[in-house]
């Protein structure tokens, strides 16, 4: 694709969408290292008062705010995930074609959502994803 000087963050000019994937994996990996964080103290916490969640009033509000910060973890760490493969996309130059059906995918999708593999049709069918296993595709 050739590049489009008169628009930097073009999906034809790699160094736009590499600009705004590298932003958003700047803020994954903060959110991943903010959430890591927070559970690490959630489990060091959790280490000094009874273990007995079934009978300490505490107990099932630590559960509770350990599972919670161990899913938006996971959904932090596929975000990363998803943000890398794009990467990937871009120095392969296939960003911006759909995985599935070969397309093209919109410049608003893009912007949108940088790290999505597929044009609106094909997220829209569902069709097939190279995004993170057990994580609904944008």
């Amino acid at each position: 694709m050739p590049s489009n000087p008169s628009n930097p963050s073009a999906p034809g000019d790699a160094t736009g969408p590499s600009r705004r994937i590298d932003a958003e994996r700047c803020d994954a990996a903060e959110q991943v290292a903010a959430l890591t964080r927070e559970f690490d103290q959630i489990v060091e916490s959790s280490e000094l008062v009874s273990t007995d969640d079934e009978h300490d009033p505490e107990g099932a509000t630590i559960a509770y705010e350990r599972a919670k910060t161990a899913a938006l973890l996971r959904s932090a760490r596929a975000r990363l995930a998803d943000l890398d493969r794009s990467l990937e996309r871009v120095r392969q130059g296939t960003y911006g074609q759909c995985a599935a059906c070969g397309g093209p995918i919109g410049d608003d999708r893009l912007e949108a959502l940088p790290s999505t593999d597929r044009c609106v049709d094909c997220a829209a069918r569902g069709r097939g994803s190279a995004a993170t296993p057990g994580v609904a595709a944008p």
